[in-house]
């Protein structure tokens, strides 16, 4: 499974096997290790991030800080998707 980042005890990240048909872009997030029921964040076009569950439980703040890193990178997001996938469709 792809690590994007890691922002302090939160990875990112995407699973290798995101199913068929693909999702649209989106990232993972849990404290240490990925987990399967992790929090599930969606990418726009517009590299703004939408929740889409926090299965994580990650407290409300650090959850909005770490949507926040991930707006600021999202190119970087975009790139690795692309790089490991090899195309690329958005949520909206």
């Amino acid at each position: 499974m792809p690590q994007v980042f890691k922002i302090g005890s939160y990875w990112v990240y995407f699973w290798s096997n995101e199913g068929e048909p693909r999702e649209p872009i989106h990232v993972h997030i849990s404290q240490g290790s990925p987990q399967a029921n992790a929090t599930k964040v969606w990418i726009t076009k517009a590299g703004k991030c939408l929740l889409a569950n926090n299965n994580s439980d990650i407290p409300s703040v650090a959850l909005r800080n770490i949507m926040r890193i991930i707006e600021a990178r999202s190119t970087e997001v975009v790139n690795k998707w692309c790089s490991f996938y090899g195309e690329i469709e958005y949520y909206c």
